[in-house]
């Protein structure tokens, strides 16, 4: 693994039991949430996932994190495989690896103040005898926290309820910047607050970012907000990413089908642009990821669809400058 690659998952795998029986279970079958998907991240970058509801991004932060057990493949964080991982190792990287959820209130505890549920990652680590702090100096961190995240520090004291959503949202990326993390997973973090404040949360995590030296992993379903905040983008389809690219690449250039109807919808503040572009409306409904395929994810909606493409597979090949599509069109 390169020098400069904080994070590496290799061939990795989802797949969420379908179970039938009340006192007998038996397993029937299964849910591909994550069908076998290769990336990494480089230190410093921003990789911005991007696709339908349901496509497995919210999963794959889950399975980077181990908060869900994958079903297969790796995990690599700075050369250690997180999924066999001992219980020790899993508990030095979740210090290097913080989570941003996409909900501001369901993902804080409504019975904790802001200043404890901020504390709490500094607290559990110091009962481990992992991390070398007092009392006194979580607290002083905690107000710091709270102060670089656009938070008053006297408001340490109150509860979530008593927070609007982009100041829960604050308290969220306060916490998982309190282990001095280098990876951070921000599943959806705007996508439940107003325009506006989604626009102030996006420019914190940028300068948070510059200041802390922190690499995201960013999932979102709004394209706009993608471009705005990625240095590369892979795009995501039922289980499988079909497409990596840098940003400015993916929205000049994209080469995958998929990508192309997900590029056509973006909205251009040009009247003319808009008014003259060709739309790529997509036909069917997604098919149900407990179907095991032999061809392409995609062959089903696909306008340019081949023979062969409905029995074998397309697997992601590099063409040029970092420009990485899985189509057979560009065998």
């Amino acid at each position: 693994m390169a020098e400069k690659t904080l994070l590496q998952v290799k061939d990795l795998k989802m797949h969420f039991p379908i179970e039938e029986g009340i006192v007998i279970k038996k397993q029937v079958g299964a849910i591909r949430a994550i069908d076998g998907i290769d990336f990494q991240i480089e230190k410093g970058e921003t990789l911005g996932l991007v696709g339908e509801s349901g496509c497995g991004k919210s999963t794959t932060a889950r399975c980077i994190a181990q908060l869900h057990k994958p079903t297969g493949g790796e995990v690599l964080y700075n050369g250690v495989d997180l999924c066999n991982a001992t219980e020790n190792d899993l508990l030095q990287a979740r210090k290097g690896i913080q989570m941003v959820f996409q909900d501001p209130y369901a993902s804080l505890n409504p019975r904790m103040t802001a200043g404890n549920i901020i504390a709490e990652p500094m607290t559990i680590y110091r009962q481990r005898r992992m991390l070398n702090m007092s009392k006194k100096e979580i607290t002083e961190r905690v107000e710091d926290l709270m102060e670089k995240v656009g938070l008053n520090r006297h408001f340490k004291n109150r509860y979530p309820h008593e927070f609007s959503g982009g100041q829960r949202q604050r308290i969220g990326v306060a916490r998982a910047l309190a282990l001095n993390p280098k990876l951070i997973l921000a599943d959806e973090p705007v996508s439940a607050l107003d325009v506006s404040i989604q626009s102030q949360i996006l420019n914190l995590l940028a300068d948070l970012q510059k200041e802390f030296d922190l690499t995201f992993l960013f999932i979102a379903h709004d394209l706009a907000v993608i471009q705005h905040i990625s240095t590369r983008v892979a795009v995501m389809y039922l289980g499988k990413i079909v497409e990596i690219a840098k940003s400015e690449d993916l929205y000049k250039k994209p080469m995958h089908p998929y990508t192309e109807a997900l590029m056509s919808a973006v909205p251009i503040p040009d009247p003319d642009v808009e008014r003259n572009r060709k739309r790529i409306i997509l036909t069917g409904d997604v098919p149900s990821p407990d179907q095991e395929r032999h061809g392409c994810y995609f062959y089903d909606r696909c306008p340019k669809r081949l023979d062969m493409c409905k029995n074998s597979i397309p697997q992601l090949k590099d063409h040029g400058d970092k420009h990485q599509v899985a189509c057979h069109l560009y065998k």
